[in-house]
């Protein structure tokens, strides 16, 4: 990126980070940018881009712990972190581990199998075990409990109010710069999609314009348009 130090980030500043991220007690990879490791670590999967992501300080873009860790950061560092439970998935609760009768499932034609997740009320969930008649399935977040361990490093700092409403769009959506048109008129900008086959949903496009509109100054308007 050969992007000249300056002072660390702060509230508000948009940057690009590459992370690996770890539990720490395995030293399993459960997510990362990098390309490089995933091949040495034998976790590439093909189908994914592994490239700088785009977060904003103190937004909730990322884990607190994470957050936390890379403010004051400068373009260019590196830093290794280890993040306790509460500042990262929290911390397992037993009330999220619940029985249900294995006639529900099958009154939805599902055979219940250990280690299948579900949906069940807009809440996902990992099966645990299916015994007497009871299914008994974890609610809880894969990573709750664990303390993590990061690799991270602050590749760019974004200033362009354009790569900014990019950033943010990829963010929510994955559709990449290349793919969008942003327009900026004083205190509106038009975000166009380039290609037909990419849909934004209403609450993508909520989002989307919310976040624009806290973080981008002056932008006080958000429009979206396709390309006919």
């Amino acid at each position: 990126m050969g992007e000249k130090r300056g002072d660390g980030v702060n509230t508000g500043d948009f940057v690009y980070i590459e992370y690996v991220g770890r539990i720490k007690d395995t030293g399993e990879i459960f997510d990362l940018t990098k390309e490089d490791v995933a091949k040495k670590e034998g976790i590439y999967d093909p189908t994914f881009k592994y490239k700088p992501v785009p977060i904003i300080i103190d937004s909730n873009f990322v884990l607190k712990g994470l957050n936390d860790a890379i403010k004051g950061m400068k373009v260019g560092e590196k830093k290794k972190v280890k993040i306790e439970p509460k500042d990262g998935f929290g911390e397992r609760n037993p009330n999220l581990v619940q029985l249900i009768p294995i006639s529900k499932f099958r009154e939805q034609n599902v055979e219940p199998k250990v280690g299948s997740v579900i949906n069940v009320g807009g809440f996902r969930g990992r099966i645990v075990s299916v015994s007497g008649g009871r299914v008994k399935v974890d609610f809880n977040h894969p990573l709750a409990g664990k303390v993590l361990e990061y690799e991270i490093e602050v590749v760019k700092k974004v200033k362009d109010t354009k790569e900014k409403i990019e950033a943010i769009v990829f963010y929510f959506t994955g559709v990449e710069a290349e793919d969008l048109e942003v327009r900026v008129k004083e205190k509106e900008a038009e975000i166009e999609l380039k290609r037909r086959d990419f849909i934004l949903t209403m609450e993508a496009m909520k989002r989307i314009a919310e976040t624009v509109k806290k973080w981008v100054k002056p932008i006080e308007r958000v429009r979206f348009a396709y390309v006919l």
